[in-house]
C-alpha cells in the first residue's frame, strides 16, 4: 500500500511520520559528518563528535539533566534497560517492579533471578493499570531492596505511573529508581532531579520523533554501572580496562552517528513545540477515539476512564472478533495500521484480564488527524456489522 494513503495509528511502537528536519539532518550527516566520532582529530571526525554532543545537550535540556555526559546513547529502550538492570544489580539483591511492565524490564530481571539469584516482587496494579505507591513501599525489604523498576506509562493501558511518588519513596529508603520512559519521553514532562529518577531509559524512535536504532540511558552522576559492552571508545586506548570517563564507559564501538543526528532534530522539534502542547494534542485525539469506540456495539476499552489522565494509547477488544483478525481487516480493507496481540507485556494483560485474547492497540501521534480517528471508528463499526 502507498504510505501516502496509510492511516498510521501504531505510534506506541514507532512514531511515523517524522519531521522533515529529521530526515534532512540524517542526509547531511551522511554526506558531511559520517566519520567515527572520538576516533580521530581530522575535521570530519570532529564534526561527527559535535553531532553526538549537540544531541546530548538537547536531551539534557528536555529531561532537566545537569550534565549531558550522564546520558549514554543506546540502540533503543531495551538496550538501555538491559544496561541499567544488568549493570547495577548484584547477587542476592531484591527488586520491586510492577505488573504493567514491558518484557524489556521483566525479562532481564527474570534472567538475573536465574543467573544471580536476585529476588523480584511485582506489585499488582488494578484492572486499569493504576499503581498504589504505598504498596510499592510496603514491598521494600530493608537492607536488601536495591532497585525500584517502573514504567512511566503502560504500553498497553496508557496508564501513567506516579513516578515522583516512587522517587520520593526510593530516596527515603535509599533505593535507586529506574524508569522505563518508552511511552513518555517527548509526550510527558520528565525532570530527573525533581522526580527522583536515578536511571532513565528512553527511545529515540517514539515520542522523540527520531529514527529507529536510537535511544539512551540517563545515569545519575553518583551511580556507577558495569558496562554492558566492552571495547574501543576512542579514549584511553592504551589501557586494557574500559575507561571510567562518561559517556565513553558505556558507549563501546562505533555509534549510530547518522541516527543520532536525526534524533537531535527530533528532540529539537519536541523542545520547540513543547511537551505540554504535544501531550494536549494527543490527549484530544485519544479522547475522540475513546468516545467513538465506546459508541460501537460490542467494543470494550482497556485502561483508565475517559476523564482520567493517560498517554495516547487506546487498547480495546470486540465481542466475537479475534483481535488479530480485527487488526488484519483494518489493515487489508481500510489501510489502517494498528497493533494486535500481547504487546510484549503479558503482565499488563494479566492486570487487564485479557490473557486469553490479547487486544487491539491504537496509538495516535502528534501528526495524526482527527479525520483519521473518525476513519478508524467507522472501520471498526463496519467490521463489527459484518463479522459479529
Amino acid at each position: 500500500m502507498d504510505s501516502r494513503n496509510l492511516i498510521y495509528l501504531d505510534n506506541a511502537a514507532t512514531s511515523w511520520p517524522k519531521p522533515a528536519a529529521v530526515m534532512e539532518a540524517m542526509e547531511i550527516c551522511m554526506r558531511e559528518a559520517a566519520a567515527n566520532p572520538g576516533r580521530g582529530s581530522h575535521a570530519m571526525a570532529v564534526k561527527a563528535s559535535r553531532v553526538l554532543f549537540e544531541t546530548r545537550k538537547r536531551l539534557a535540556r528536555l529531561f532537566r539533566i545537569s550534565n549531558p555526559n550522564d546520558i549514554a546513547f543506546t540502540l533503543n529502550t531495551t538496550h538501555a534497560l538491559n544496561l541499567a538492570i544488568l549493570g547495577y544489580l548484584q547477587p542476592g539483591d531484591h527488586v520491586v517492579s510492577t505488573s504493567t511492565e514491558h518484557n524489556s524490564v521483566r525479562r532481564p530481571l527474570e534472567a538475573l533471578k536465574r543467573r544471580l539469584g536476585i529476588e523480584v516482587t511485582y506489585v499488582a496494579t488494578d484492572e486499569q493499570g493504576r499503581l498504589d505507591s504505598n504498596q510499592v513501599e510496603a514491598a521494600l525489604i530493608p537492607g536488601k531492596t536495591k532497585l525500584i523498576a517502573a514504567t512511566h506509562s503502560s504500553n498497553l493501558l496508557g496508564t501513567i505511573t506516579p513516578i515522583a511518588e516512587l522517587g520520593a519513596i526510593a530516596k527515603k529508603n535509599q533505593v535507586k529508581l529506574l524508569v522505563d520512559a518508552a511511552q513518555s519521553a517527548g509526550t510527558l514532562p520528565i525532570d530527573v532531579e525533581k522526580m527522583g529518577i536515578d536511571l532513565l531509559a528512553f527511545p529515540g524512535h517514539k515520542g522523540l520523533l527520531g529514527p529507529q536504532g536510537t535511544g539512551g540511558l540517563y545515569i545519575h552522576p553518583e551511580l556507577h554501572l558495569e558496562p554492558l559492552m566492552y571495547g574501543g571508545t576512542g579514549s584511553r586506548s592504551d589501557d586494557p580496562e574500559q575507561p571510567a570517563v562518561r559517556p565513553d564507559r558505556y558507549e563501546a564501538g562505533t555509534p549510530n552517528t547518522v541516527g543520532i543526528a536525526g534524533l537531535g532534530e527530533g528532540v529539537s522539534f519536541v523542545l520547540k513545540e513543547t511537551v505540554e502542547a504535544i501531550h494536549a494534542k494527543e490527549r484530544e485525539l485519544t479522547t475522540q477515539l475513546m468516545k467513538g469506540l465506546l459508541d460501537v456495539p460490542g467494543v470494550h476499552l482497556l485502561g483508565p476512564e475517559i476523564e482520567e489522565e493517560r498517554t495516547a494509547i487506546v487498547a480495546f477488544v470486540m465481542e466475537g472478533v479475534d483481535p488479530s483478525e480485527l487488526s488484519f481487516l483494518l489493515d487489508q480493507q481500510f489501510g489502517i495500521a494498528v497493533r494486535s496481540g500481547f504487546h510484549c507485556t503479558p503482565l499488563g494483560h494479566e492486570s487487564a484480564g485479557t490473557t486469553q485474547t490479547g487486544a487491539v492497540r491504537a496509538s495516535p501521534g502528534y501528526f495524526t488527524q482527527q479525520s483519521e480517528i473518525v476513519s478508524l471508528i467507522e472501520a471498526v463499526r463496519e467490521i463489527g456489522r459484518v463479522v459479529r
